[in-house]
């Protein structure tokens, strides 16, 4: 049930805290700031002309500590951070010296525990080979870079302002960096979007050097610029059938490279490779989400935090935890959440987990070929490559009444 109450009243109940320190614990870190909006994006973020003087990144880092310290009180004994991810926005324009402050401010409140992973998304436009080496030297493990094409015209549609070339030359940078873990981004279905546009596009991800791929279907999100474009009829929405076609080809182009998929959208070419802050997302650890309109999650109870950095540092100023409203989880939405998360891992689901019905929906896929045949007999759900393309209808079979 979801209760926008008062972020004063916010509080986590002991039954939430039980157990924490025994699952993963993770800590993210969002930053708001975009040097310009693209226009299929809506996620939280500003650019300065849309601030104004409201905030800063130098408020906002202020307003950040005092929520770690928060975090801190109202968990008690906070176990230290198996993973951090500092995510936006575009977290690089916060340079080397800010994101080991921010990286410092997650040391103080939680500790972050020995072989922790470390991510932080960048622009590759507001990387350097100097900006590489000085948030290495500060404890940071991993970088996401987002590319989303090689090709011109779809950056164009996308609104992006990073050259082509810039994000393989700043993976490259990365790596000569000390970084073994680099993640490229890669948004498919783009309108105007041809076959050739993609496979140069893989062929630029590979050339980069990338252990980690995440690949993302382009969704039309209500409000944003893109949105507006289809409804005006500028640019036809994607269709479902590329869209197909195109997982498909990078699934292929992937796998022959070395890259294997290890959820259905995210490929990387070693165990050790693969996003273990997204794992305890899709395993159902325990994360703070610190930062305007971050999202948490401990033992249960998920709640997300007011939008506007003005008003959330405004907040933490006056001493108030910036909760815009929390909810806490019945058994039956950990059920489904469990069934959709975990579905998409390539080790699946385990049967057991899932009723009679359930069991039953799981043998009519798999001899359908969405899952795999001889996985469900020893008592996992594990998507096929068809079955990749329908996961989110494989779930809605699997979560069945009383299942």
């Amino acid at each position: 049930m979801t209760v926008d109450a008062p972020a004063v009243r916010f509080g986590l109940p002991e039954s939430a805290l039980r157990g924490l320190g025994t699952r993963p614990f993770g800590v993210y870190v969002h930053v708001p700031f975009c040097a310009t909006r693209c226009g299929y994006c809506d996620f939280n973020t500003y650019t300065a002309g849309e601030l104004g003087s409201a905030a800063s990144p130098q408020s906002w880092l202020e307003g950040l500590r005092r929520e770690l310290g928060v975090a801190a009180r109202l968990l008690g004994e906070p176990p230290a951070a198996d993973t951090v991810f500092v995510g936006g926005g575009t977290p690089s324009l916060l340079g080397a010296d800010g994101l080991a402050e921010v990286l410092d401010a997650v040391r103080e409140a939680f500790g972050v525990a020995p072989g922790a992973e470390v991510t932080t998304e960048s622009n590759p436009e507001s990387t350097s080979p100097e900006f590489f080496a000085g948030i290495r030297e500060a404890g940071y493990t991993r970088v996401s870079l987002g590319m989303q094409s090689a090709a011109p015209h779809v950056l164009r549609v996308l609104d992006r302002v990073h050259t082509p070339g810039r994000p393989v030359a700043a993976a490259k940078e990365a790596r000569a960096a000390g970084f073994e873990h680099v993640n490229l981004d890669l948004i498919y279905g783009t309108p105007g979007e041809r076959p050739q546009d993609l496979r140069a596009s893989l062929d630029a991800v590979l050339d980069a050097g990338a252990d980690h791929v995440s690949a993302y279907a382009l969704i039309v999100e209500d409000g944003t610029a893109l949105a507006r474009r289809v409804r005006r009829g500028e640019l036809p929405a994607p269709d479902d059938d590329v869209l197909a076609t195109d997982y498909e080809v990078i699934d292929q182009v992937l796998s022959e490279a070395g890259l294997r998929w290890y959820e259905v959208s995210n490929w990387a070419s070693s165990t050790c490779g693969r996003c273990r802050h997204n794992l305890g997302y899709w395993r159902g650890g325990d994360w703070w989400g610190a930062g305007p309109g971050a999202h948490s999650h401990v033992g249960g109870v998920r709640w997300w935090n007011v939008k506007h950095p003005a008003r959330y540092t405004a907040l933490l100023g006056e001493g108030t935890p910036p909760v815009a409203g929390h909810e806490i989880l019945t058994e039956q939405d950990r059920h489904l959440e469990r069934v959709l998360l975990e579905l998409r891992l390539a080790e699946g689901l385990a049967l057991d987990v899932l009723a009679l019905a359930g069991r039953r929906a799981a043998a009519d896929a798999a001899a359908e070929g969405l899952l795999d045949a001889p996985l469900v007999e020893a008592g996992r759900a594990v998507l096929t490559d068809r079955g990749r393309l329908l996961a989110d209808a494989v779930v809605r079979r699997l979560v069945t009444p009383g299942s």
